[in-house]
Parts: structure tokens; sequence; C-alpha cells
């Protein structure tokens, strides 16, 4: 790890109690959390003995003590948060999906590099280990030619109208939350698609209640993906190529295990997947090094895939129909 950022938390919700708990338990600086209420940044810096607690995201991104802002709110004020601490002078690890849409993304990427800021979306699968090894793997050419990529992220989720997961207002459906994992995926292995279809089913508040998508491939690859919000599965993925395929155990965008079969169904490797804590601190330390690094060094998930992979999630919400309020 580099030398320790001073880390601040924007928002006070679930994910960001995963983080801060995976983050401190691995050596890192938190500094100071905000909230929209003193009450609320208070609890939570109690909780997790955080020296200093904000009454607004204001006073979060104009601390001095702070070096780099974690985004933990709802999707929709994504945009609006990260642009403030970007023109605070912050660097920002912004959770996914990284904004609405890919012209808030883009305007984003944009202005942080006018300013020589790192922004980072926390896709935090992608620093996982046994995603490392994954990419090894295929790099070495163990299974050929990669030809298919399947996916799926479905999760039985409350069915509360007013919450989050089914609330248009905060950018609620099954692609955004839980669709975002397997896209990503197919991005990580295959790269940009050439053609996008996909098909869906609503929830009674207007929402995606189960997507399936096809993504085409220049090569002629093709990814197999599928997202619901009200029914669990397996959470599983597959990338097979033409001299064998890899079979990763759910939950595949967690840390987790894999088995690499040769084309006549011999396995040939595995992975244990064992890791410390969730796996959110490994993100973290991405974020530190390309501070340390300079902007320009990301590789493994660059601001311009990034925007790539909203426009991929905007070309489905277009064919599903899908807009959120104020688009």
């Amino acid at each position: 790890m580099t030398e320790s950022l001073r880390w601040g938390i924007l928002g006070t919700g679930w994910i960001a109690e995963l983080f801060v708990s995976d983050i401190l338990a691995s050596g890192f600086t938190v500094a100071a959390v905000g909230s929209r209420t003193q009450e609320s940044a208070d609890t939570f810096a109690g909780r997790f003995g955080i020296p200093t607690a904000h009454a607004s995201y204001e006073a979060l991104v104009a601390d001095p003590g702070v070096d780099i802002i974690y985004v933990a709110t709802p999707h929709p004020m994504h945009f609006e948060n990260t642009r403030l601490a970007v023109n605070a002078g912050k660097h920002v690890l912004v959770e996914k999906p990284f904004t609405l849409n890919a012209g808030e993304a883009e305007t984003l990427v944009d202005l942080a590099a006018e300013k020589n800021i790192v922004v980072l979306e926390a896709m935090w699968t992608r620093w996982l280990p046994h995603m490392v090894r994954l990419r090894e793997i295929i790099a070495a050419g163990t299974i050929g030619e990669v030809r298919t990529v399947i996916a799926d992220h479905n999760q039985k989720l409350p069915s509360d109208p007013k919450h989050r997961i089914n609330n248009p207002e905060l950018g609620g459906g099954a692609l955004l939350d839980l669709g975002i994992y397997p896209v990503s995926f197919a991005w990580d292995i295959l790269g940009e698609p050439t053609t996008v279809a996909a098909i869906s089913s609503p929830t009674a508040t207007g929402v995606d209640r189960q997507t399936a998508i096809l993504l085409g491939y220049a090569g002629g690859q093709q990814a197999v993906l599928h997202t619901a919000l009200d029914t669990l599965g397996p959470n599983a993925a597959s990338v097979i190529g033409t001299e064998g395929w890899i079979a990763l155990d759910g939950v595949f965008y967690a840390p987790t295990t894999f088995t690499v079969y040769d084309s006549e169904g011999t396995v040939v490797d595995t992975f244990d997947g064992a890791v410390s804590e969730r796996g959110m601190q490994f993100q973290a330390w991405e974020a530190e090094r390309l501070v340390a690094a300079g902007v320009g060094a990301a590789d493994v998930l660059p601001p311009s895939e990034t925007v790539g992979i909203m426009r991929t999630l905007d070309e489905v919400r277009r064919q599903i129909g899908l807009v959120y309020p104020g688009e």
C-alpha cells in the first residue's frame, strides 16, 4: 500500500459501513465522515472511531484534513456529490454505478482530468484476488480464445415500493444496482461490445424487475447476462474458450473460488478465493496507488471504460424503456 491517504466518507448508509469496516481492518486512515445531519454523522463516526463528523457534504469536502472522498450515496446523487468533491480538489472513489448515465459520467471524467484529480469507479470486483488470477489465466492462453462470457446477478430484495431498489427517484431497478456487475464483468473480459440487445419486465413502480442482456463483439464473441431483483439466483459466471473454460462459483463478483477446465472437461487449475474481510479494501488500495502514480496510471478500470460501461447501460435502458425522473 502507498503512504496512507486520509479518507472522508460521504454518506452513512449500509455500503459506507461495509467499506469503512474493510479499510479500517486493512490499516487505512479514515479522517472524517459527512452526512446531511449532524446526528447521522456523529452516530457513524462514533461507531467506527472516526475523529471528525460533518453535518454536510460541503463541510466534508472542504475539510483540509481529508485527501480522498468515498461517495456512498444513492445513484442519482453520485454526479453532484462527486463534482462537489472534485471541485474542492479531492480525489474520489465513487460507488457503482458511477452515475445515472454516460453523459454525467463523461462530464465528471473530463472535469477530473482538467483538475488532475483521480476519480475511480468503486467496482470492487475488478481488484479482488480471484479476478487478478482470472485475467492472468486468460492472458496465458490456458483456455484458448475466449468466445463466451455468461454471468447472472439475481437477488430477492424488499418488495416495498418505497425501498430504493424499487424507487425510480433513487435510480431503482435491477440493472443499475445488480446488473452492472455482469455487464462490467463482460467488459473486463471481452472489452467494449459492438451490439447490445435487451428485454425486461418491470415492477409496479416502473423500474426493471428482471433484465436479460446479450452483448456482441467484433470478433464474434458473445456475453449472456441476466439480472433480477425479486428472485435469488446462483450469481455465478463462466468464461468459455476454444481450449477450455473457467467456472466461477457464486458469488462471482465477491471473493470466490473458481475451477479451470480443459476442452475435455479435465480440471487443470483452481483458485480458493480466500481473502480477509469482505474485500472492499482492494479498491481503496487501487485508488491510493493511482493518487501516488498519477491519474493516467489506471489500467484495470480506466475512466474511459467507466464511461463506456455507462453507455452500454444507457443502451439497455433505451431498449427496455427505463427513464429516471429528471433525465
